[in-house]
């Protein structure tokens, strides 16, 4: 009867140091015991990669700063004692470190027994002996066989524990949350290296699956070599090429609604905007590696296109015109990887990525709109990574020295007509009838990043010390404000009405088309059409030691500090208090169960925009000045507040009813004039400067290998938020308590509540020691760091490789609870600055999580997968029902800048903060493909994926915006009164063809 030793030498998840290790402990099956002073290599056969170690006294080796590639193997070829072994393949990711138990059987046992011996491992399902991180991950494998839309990796991530589809608060915001935060706050790097987007937050480049190995998500207490996200992080390792010519060419394609399932709701595109009819996807690509030199010199290239197809709806029945309006989006990523081996003890790797988006504004609207394609515009994101990693050893230590260079240009607006102004169309009844000529507005953002990293390890007896010098500087320039061409808006007789009609012009309708002696009934021009910005600097040093106590205890201490240049604000002192310790046990309990837990402080940097949005929304006239004055007299703000440290000279928007049509005054004309102008809001920088956010992370966690293929795990996580960004009004109107018997009567109105204000506002005009001054502001508003976060989860995973079976899973069950004070960058208290009053559930807070990925491999070459997600609702905001009360303003505060992001308005009387709840939702996808052999190593795949195949209408637990969700609902909880604002995507279809090569 064969004997069938299926031994599991189980790979574990590590911190992530940068510089990947393998620590192998050579084991005898019989005795247990470490075995010494025997050569141990380490192989790599698709890059030629082959060294060889002996072990020390411990019966350990390392191999020190490996590339991150799969397929590596350990080998052992016998000697007199012990028969050849060698373990299965081995995948490393970027950042990571393994320990790998190698077992060796006894030449005479192996000869007694012949070949009824089998030394097995698991790439998945694999326990972590080795510290208190709170993490996962995701093969390029398993990527693959998973449901994912549009090629696009961020749709795969929430299948992750602790990562859920965000409720976002614009439409380009990121679109996954980690622990229920804001998704701005999330840290993306590619192989260890920076890749967020600097202005607001996200991915830089848009890494599509084709240059994916493997995705890894640290949740909680990782290493002290993260950092500049008090949230998680998201690490991706490429690509490479090897010995081995490799590739694929597909073509992927969303028909559309000809045959998904019916909504009366708009959905999104990949980039977040709302498409609805006639939307079609089509996607094409190539990836192909090899070598250049073999052992020696290696490349992997891919590209990936894709074009969206989407219709508007053109309708102006006063100008007797009605047209489908066609628009495209494109979207085109370029990545190319060149991996060198110079030496066993010297590598370097050169990374280019390179992304251009276009999404196209074409004008009129998903359900009908009075925007002609004249004033249509396109949105660019354009990315650029250039990466230049080199690792290597000096004796008993391993370095690695990185560089970057990345740029991102935001052009929110490009107009298709160039140097227009805009035009605003009304009939004689004063109802919109077309706007031509321009977006009406500008935002075009440039950031330059550049980046450096030094990083070594020290390998003592029982420590490996590590430490680090991180440098990133971002500069960062705006072009934005109103439209320096000016914005028109004008009245129509009815004579040129019928004029404009008689033309016959359509859709094609411009400027030009307009008669010159139209009334005009607003003029509106930015006056100071400038770009502005400035050069955010971020410093880090940590150091780290991974301190092996005995055979049974492993702890991790570190320390990390960050200094944010931007922390200074308006202020001469920037936040240099930033020491973040990270502390981390794992203790065998048995050779197959092992707890583990922690305590980190994670600091995160100061998001651009908070000072970008202070210098653009800022004033430095005289009586802007003399208002920021009287609010220091009034102490509002510190007596040795610089008035021209917080101000500056910002966009601002002049406005006249008197003006001829296209004889309005330019800004040249206008020049000088901003002294009198009033704002109903303006910001300064805070003369206090900025601490930079953070948060306590503890974890306590439990792991048990079940069986060889088979993990359960369990983590209990508790964040406590510190410093989190929110707004402060210094110009707010005084307290105005609202309870559960207030009436339509008790409105305070917009007048009432300007006299209540510091600094009182009558007429338009702000009231200063008894005197009219013109160019103050309604709000005076500042960022300040002082909200708060309280998080607890329990997460409980099972997770079976494939193994010998015909199935593998992963099976996540979150309990959470998120709760808060602030939202946002822009977010603000509801009355009065009176944050103990919106303390209350997260928008993204979900109680209940279950995840499940099921696949299934019923005969060679075919896979079926079934992806889950049941949440329990989201949180309802319930604001003032204005049929009721006349207005949602009850309190006379009038609206803000940020109201249009967060949607944060006054709530209706008796209710707290999101103290309502979605119904539950569920989501279940399924992917079926196969693959066809076509000779050696050519395969032709098909693959259908069917998303939603349930037709579920979803009021919450997808990629959202805000203020278009079904997160905000006026009247009381006890009303039951809901409008159903947008829904989930319905049963969608995708195919997919590729050749693998």
């Amino acid at each position: 009867m064969t004997k069938f030793l299926s031994l599991c030498c189980i790979l574990l998840t590590w911190v992530g140091i940068a510089q990947q290790d393998i620590n192998v402990t050579v084991i005898d099956l019989k005795t247990n015991q470490s075995v010494s002073n025997i050569d141990i290599t380490l192989q790599n056969e698709n890059q030629g990669i082959n060294i060889t170690k002996t072990t020390n006294e411990k019966g350990q080796v390392v191999f020190k700063n490996i590339l991150p590639l799969n397929g590596y193997q350990i080998i052992f070829e016998g000697n007199t004692t012990y028969a050849q072994q060698q373990s299965e393949q081995i995948d490393i990711r970027s950042n990571e470190n393994i320990n790998l138990p190698f077992y060796l059987v006894s030449k005479e046992f192996a000869e007694q027994s012949l070949d009824e011996v089998l030394i097995t491992q698991q790439k998945t399902s694999r326990i972590n002996r080795r510290d208190a991180e709170v993490s996962f991950e995701l093969e390029a494998r398993e990527i693959e066989e998973i449901p994912v839309e549009g090629r696009d990796i961020t749709r795969v991530l929430f299948r992750i524990p602790n990562v859920t589809q965000a409720t976002g608060f614009f439409p380009e915001a990121p679109n996954v949350s980690i622990n229920g935060a804001n998704s701005l706050f999330t840290s993306y790097l590619i192989d260890g290296l920076d890749n967020n987007e600097r202005f607001l937050g996200g991915q830089r480049f848009a890494i599509p699956t084709g240059f994916v190995k493997d995705i890894t998500v640290l949740t909680s207490n990782f290493s002290a070599e993260y950092g500049l996200t008090n949230n998680g992080v998201i690490d991706i390792t490429t690509k490479s090429g090897g010995n081995e010519h490799h590739g694929e060419v597909f073509f992927v394609t969303r028909p559309g609604p000809e045959i998904d399932g019916q909504t009366d709701f708009a959905q999104r595109d990949l980039s977040g905007n709302l498409v609805q009819d006639g939307f079609a996807r089509y996607q094409s690509g190539f990836a192909v590696g090899g070598p250049i030199v073999k052992d020696k010199t290696f490349y992997f290239i891919n590209f990936e296109h894709t074009t969206d197809q989407k219709d508007n709806l053109l309708n102006s029945p006063d100008l007797g015109v009605v047209e489908t309006v066609e628009g495209t989006n494109t979207f085109n990523y370029f990545s190319a990887k060149i991996d060198q081996i110079w030496q066993e003890n010297f590598r370097s790797s050169l990374r280019a990525n390179v992304g251009v988006i276009d999404i196209e504004r074409q004008g009129g609207g998903l359900e009908g709109g009075v925007t002609f394609p004249s004033a249509g515009n396109a949105q660019e994101r354009n990315s650029i990574n250039l990466a230049l990693k080199n690792a290597y050893n000096i004796g008993n230590m391993s370095f690695e020295t990185n560089l970057l260079y990345g740029r991102f240009r935001w052009n929110y607006a490009d107009p298709d007509n160039g140097a227009s102004p805009q035009v605003t169309l009304r009939n004689p009844a004063d109802h919109p009838i077309a706007i031509v000529g321009h977006p009406g507005f500008v935002f075009d953002e440039i950031e330059n990043t550049l980046q450096f990293q030094q990083k070594f390890k020290w390998y003592l007896n029982n420590h490996t010390i590590k430490a680090g010098f991180n440098y990133i500087s971002g500069d960062h320039e705006l072009f934005g404000g109103g439209n320096p061409n000016g914005n028109y808006i004008v009245r129509l007789t009815e004579d040129q009405l019928n004029t404009l009609n008689n033309q016959n012009i359509g859709g094609a309708l411009n400027v030009d088309d307009i008669p010159l002696d139209a009334e005009v009934l607003n003029y509106g021009v930015e006056l100071r059409p400038s770009s502005f910005g400035t050069t955010q600097n971020i410093t880090s040093f940590y150091v780290e030691d991974l301190w092996e106590i005995n055979d049974k205890l492993k702890a991790t201490i570190g320390l990390r500090y960050d200094y944010d240049n931007l922390s200074k604000g308006g202020g001469s002192d920037g936040d240099t208090d930033n020491i973040a310790p990270r502390l981390n046990f794992n203790y065998k309990l048995t050779e197959n169960s092992v707890i583990r837990g922690g305590y980190a402080i994670a600091y995160d940097k100061i998001n651009y925009a908070i000072y970008s949005d202070a210098l653009q929304q800022n004033n430095n006239s005289d009586d802007y000045k003399l208002q920021i004055q009287e609010l220091i007299d009034q102490g509002l703000l510190p007596e040795n507040t610089n008035i021209d440290r917080v101000t500056f000279n910002g966009n601002l928007t002049a406005n006249f009813s008197n003006a001829n049509f296209l004889e309005g005054p330019t800004p040249a004309d206008l020049a000088g004039s901003e002294q009198n102008v009033f704002s109903n809001e303006r910001r300064i920088l805070n003369p206090n400067g900025y601490d930079n956010p953070y948060s306590h992370q503890f974890t306590l966690g439990y792991q048990v290998q079940l069986e060889n293929d088979k993990l359960f795990f369990v983590d209990v996580m508790h964040n406590l938020g510190r410093n989190l960004f929110r707004l402060r009004n210094l110009n707010a109107p005084e307290p105005f308590p609202i309870d559960s018997n207030f009436s339509p009567d008790d409105v305070r109105s917009i007048e009432e509540a300007d006299a209540t204000r510091p600094i009182p506002i009558v007429n338009g005009v702000g009231i200063i020691d008894g005197q009219e001054v013109e160019g103050v502001a309604r709000n005076v508003v500042i960022t300040e760091t002082e909200g708060e976060s309280e998080y607890w989860a329990a997460s409980f995973n099972l997770q079976k490789a494939r193994g010998q079976n015909n199935y593998s899973y992963r099976i996540n069950y979150t309990l959470s609870s998120l709760k808060n004070d602030t939202e946002d960058i822009n977010f603000r208290a509801m009355d009065a600055n009176n944050f103990e009053a919106e303390w209350g559930p997260s928008i993204n807070d979900r109680t209940h999580n279950i995840n499940g990925i099921f696949n299934y491999y019923p005969f060679e070459g075919t896979t079926i997968t079934l992806a889950a997600l049941l949440q329990s609702g989201q949180p309802i905001n319930r604001i003032p029902d204005g049929e009721v009360f006349g207005t949602t303003d009850l309190n006379g505060d009038g609206s803000g800048f940020g109201d249009a992001y967060v949607g944060n308005s006054d709530r209706s009387p008796g209710e707290s903060r999101n103290n309502d709840r979605l119904p539950w939702n569920n989501t279940f996808d399924v992917g079926v493909q196969h693959q066809f052999k076509l000779g050696n190593n050519h395969r032709l795949e098909f693959r259908a994926d069917i998303f939603n195949v349930l037709n579920a209408e979803n009021l919450s637990g997808f990629f959202n915006n805000a203020t278009q969700s079904n997160q905000i609902q006026a009247g009381p909880a006890s009303s039951g009164r809901f409008v159903q604002r947008n829904a989930g995507p319905p049963r969608q279809f995708q195919f997919g063809v590729r050749y693998l090569f």
